[in-house]
């Protein structure tokens, strides 16, 4: 009883932000836009947060044990769209993202 599963296309979509408040925003904006074309979605998923962690000394000789520490928070969504069609893809290469969101569109 070996069944082949029929592969469904998806078009998954990453998106990358430094401020967590933008990307919930994108991504609502995203899944309206896909919805409004009766498209399935899954997500957004929530990926592990990637934190760049910097150390540098406040003088610039002496002083080595007076030092600051800064961090970038890099956060990430998976949303997935089974079964798109040429209007969702235009829509969302038409949707305008606020500034400091990347997205990455790939099929899969």
């Amino acid at each position: 009883m070996a069944k082949k599963e029929v592969e469904k296309e998806k078009l998954r979509l990453r998106v990358k932000a430094y401020d967590y408040k933008l990307i919930d925003s994108s991504c609502k904006q995203i899944i309206d836009t896909a919805k409004r074309h009766d498209a399935e979605v899954i997500g957004p998923t929530p990926l592990p947060t990637e934190i760049k962690k910097y150390t540098v000394n406040k003088s610039t000789f002496v002083h080595k044990n007076s030092r600051e520490q800064f961090e970038l928070r890099i956060h990430k969504r998976l949303i997935d769209i089974i079964n798109p069609n040429q209007s969702i893809i235009e829509s969302l290469s038409r949707l305008t993202l606020p500034g400091g969101v990347d997205i990455e569109i790939k099929m899969v």
